[in-house]
C-alpha cells in the first residue's frame, strides 16, 4: 500500500481518484500517457468501437451504449412515477435477477436505506422464505436482458404459482410482477400473456454495464429510491471523460491496466466506510467477466475491512471507494490504498464503468463478450436432463462429506491445508457456496479465515450468484485459481412449477456443472457437502479457524 498524500488528485464533478498517478509511473512507460497519446478518452467518450481490435469490433459496436445511456434513461422517469402510482399498495419490492440485473439495485438501495428483497438464488430455502414473505404486499420486478435466464424464469414461475395458490386470478396475479428486459426478448412476449407492466431496457448496453438503465433503475425506484440523482451525478462527470487531463475514470482504468501488466493482477475492493455499501460486488462482476478471458485478466478480491487478510500483497493492488474522504485518511486505523476512487454513486457507476474498458484496451481483451460463461450452463442443462452424476464422498468427518482430488489429506484439516499450500506465489482460491446466504450467512467467514491461513487472495461467492460474475474468470482468466465448492443438503425441496425438476435439482445441477467445468482445467476443485447444514458451517469454520499460515 502506498501513501496517497505522496501523488496528485484527479477529480471533476464531485468524482476524485488518488494514487493513481503513483501506480501508473511504477510502470516502465506511462501507461495513462500512451492511452492518451492513442486518443483513446476521445474516442472511449466518442463510442468509437474500434479501440478494442478488430476481433470486438462487432461486439462493441452493439455494448458501447453505457456510455451515455444515462441520458436516455431520463425517458424512463415519468414512466417510473406512474409505475410507483399505480403499484402505491405493494410496498414489498423484490427483485428477481441474476448478476447485473441484481448487483446494481442492491447497491443503491443498500447505500441509500431502502427495502429491496434480491432473490439471486436457486437454493429452495432462500426462495422459500421469500414467497413467505408478505405476498399479498409483493410486486416482484423480475429482469433479464436475454429473457431465458434460468433462475429468473424459476423465480417467475415460482411467484405467479403462489399468487395462484393465495386465490389471485390471473389477472390480479399479472398486476404484481413488472418485466423489465430487452426489446423482443422471449420475456417481453411471456409478460404480455402474464398481463405484468413491462419496461424495456437499453438494447445496446451489456448487463454487468447497467447499472443506469432499467435494470437498475425500476427496481431501485419502486423500492424509494429518487433515481434521477444517479442520473445527475452521472452526468455531471460525464462531461470529462473525453479529457485528457482531469479524468479520474481515465486515471483509475490507466491505473487498473497499468497494475496488471506489472503482474499486480488483483484487486482487492474495499469500503472505506463513508456512505457507500456494497459497491465492491458490483465491481467484482463489471471488472472479472470484463477482463477474465483469454488467459489474462484482473481478479477483483473483495475483502471485508482495510485490516481484512487478502487486502495485500506483491500481486494486489489495493483499491478502496466510498462517498467522500479526504486524501489519505481511510477509518478503522488501517493503511492507507493504493488507490482511492470517492464520489456520489451515479459518478461511481460511470466511472468504473469506463475505467473497466480502458483496462481491456490496456490489456487487448474485448471487455463486452463473456466466451465462457456458457459452459457451465450447458453442463447444468445436460446434468438436468441425465441426472447428477454418481459421487462418493472421499471420507467423511461430522456434518461433512469431503469430495477430495486424488493424493489429498485425508482429514477435513488436512485437505484445507493441501489446498492452501498448492496456491504458490501467484494463485488464488475462490471459495464457492451453493447455500442459503441469508440462513447460512456465516459461511462468508470462509473467506478471511482462509486468507489469513494461506496469505493469499481468497475470494468468496454465493452460488449460482457468481458464475454471472466471477465464474467467466475463473474458466477463461489466468489458471492459476484453485476451488472450494461448499453444497448443503436440503431440509425441503420446492418444485419449480412447469418444469421437471425443483430448485434443488436445479442447484445442485449447477454446482456439478460447474464443478465440471473447473476440472476440465485440471485445476484443484475440492468439494464439501455439508449433511447438516448449521452443524457443517460451525465445523468447516473451526477447522479453517485451527489452520495457520
Amino acid at each position: 500500500m502506498s501513501d496517497l498524500l505522496s501523488g496528485p488528485v484527479e477529480a471533476a464533478a464531485g468524482l476524485s481518484v488518488y494514487g493513481a498517478d503513483a501506480v501508473d509511473k511504477a510502470a516502465p512507460a506511462s501507461t495513462r500517457d500512451a492511452l492518451v497519446k492513442a486518443g483513446v478518452p476521445g474516442k472511449l467518450a466518442g463510442k468509437d468501437a474500434s479501440l478494442w481490435g478488430p476481433d470486438a469490433e462487432a461486439e462493441a459496436k452493439i455494448r458501447l451504449g453505457w456510455v451515455d445511456t444515462h441520458r436516455r434513461s431520463r425517458e424512463l422517469l415519468a414512466q417510473l412515477a406512474e409505475l410507483k402510482a399505480e403499484l402505491a399498495d405493494l410496498d414489498h419490492v423484490v427483485l428477481a435477477g441474476m448478476g447485473g440485473s441484481s448487483l446494481a439495485p442492491e447497491v443503491i438501495t443498500q447505500t441509500l436505506g431502502k427495502p429491496l428483497t434480491v432473490l439471486d438464488t436457486t437454493d429452495p430455502g432462500q426462495v422459500r422464505a421469500a414467497l413467505g414473505d408478505r405476498l399479498e404486499r409483493t410486486v416482484v420486478v423480475v429482469a433479464s436482458k436475454s429473457g431465458s435466464t434460468v433462475e429468473t424464469d424459476s423465480h417467475r414461475r415460482a411467484y405467479w404459482q403462489a399468487f395462484l395458490d393465495a386465490g389471485m386470478t390471473e389477472a390480479e396475479a399479472g398486476r404484481h410482477f413488472v418485466i423489465v428486459t430487452d426489446p423482443g426478448s422471449p420475456l417481453e412476449a411471456t409478460a404480455n400473456e402474464m398481463g405484468a407492466f413491462t419496461v424495456l431496457a437499453d438494447p445496446n448496453v451489456g448487463g454487468r454495464y447497467s447499472a443506469l438503465t432499467a435494470f437498475g433503475l425500476v427496481p431501485s425506484a419502486l423500492a424509494g429510491v429518487e433515481v434521477a440523482e444517479l442520473l445527475d451525478q452521472a452526468d455531471a462527470l460525464a462531461t470529462s471523460l473525453g479529457a485528457d487531463q482531469n479524468n479520474p475514470a481515465l486515471a483509475l482504468g490507466a491505473a487498473l491496466g497499468a497494475a496488471a501488466t506489472l503482474a499486480r493482477d488483483k484487486v482487492a475492493l474495499l469500503s472505506d466506510g463513508t456512505g457507500i455499501d456494497g459497491l465492491g460486488d458490483w465491481a467484482e462482476q463489471l471488472i472479472a467477466e470484463s477482463t477474465g478471458k483469454a488467459g489474462v485478466g484482473i481478479l477483483p478480491v473483495v475483502v471485508e475491512s482495510p485490516q481484512s487478510p487478502g487486502a495485500t500483497g506483491s500481486d494486489v493492488l489495493t483499491v478502496s471507494y466510498g462517498g467522500a474522504l479526504a486524501a489519505g485518511d481511510v477509518p478503522g486505523g488501517g493503511a492507507n490504498p493504493d488507490v482511492a476512487v470517492n464520489g456520489p454513486l451515479g459518478a461511481q457507476f460511470l466511472a468504473w464503468e469506463y475505467a473497466t474498458a480502458v483496462a481491456g484496451v490496456v490489456l487487448g481483451i474485448d471487455p463486452f463478450n463473456q466466451p465462457n460463461v456458457t459452459e457451465s450452463k450447458e453442463n447444468t442443462n445436460k446434468i438436468l436432463a441425465s441426472g447428477l452424476p454418481a459421487e462418493t464422498p472421499s471420507f467423511t468427518e461430522g456434518a461433512i462429506e469431503v469430495y477430495a482430488p486424488q493424493g489429498a489429506p485425508g482429514d477435513l484439516a488436512g485437505v484445507l491445508r493441501w489446498l492452501l499450500d498448492g496456491l504458490g506465489d501467484d494463485g488464488y482460491l475462490a471459495v464457492m457456496a451453493y447455500l442459503d446466504r441469508f440462513a447460512d450467512a456465516d459461511a462468508a467467514r470462509l473467506r478471511s479465515l482462509l486468507a489469513q491461513a494461506g496469505g493469499r487472495p481468497v475470494t468468496f461467492g454465493w452460488g449460482p450468484r457468481f458464475l454471472h460474475s466471477t465464474g467467466q474468470y475463473h474458466k477463461g482468466g489466468p489458471q492459476v485459481g484453485s476451488y472450494l465448492q461448499v453444497t448443503g443438503a436440503v431440509a425441503e425441496d420446492l418444485a419449480v412449477p412447469g418444469k421437471p425438476y425443483t430448485f434443488g435439482e436445479l442447484q445442485a445441477a449447477q454446482a456439478a456443472g460447474d464443478r465440471q467445468a473447473l476440472a476440465g482445467r485440471e485445476r484443484p476443485v475440492l468439494r464439501l457437502h455439508l449433511t447438516d447444514r448449521a452443524a457443517g458451517v460451525a465445523q468447516l469454520l473451526d477447522a479453517a479457524g485451527q489452520l495457520r499460515a
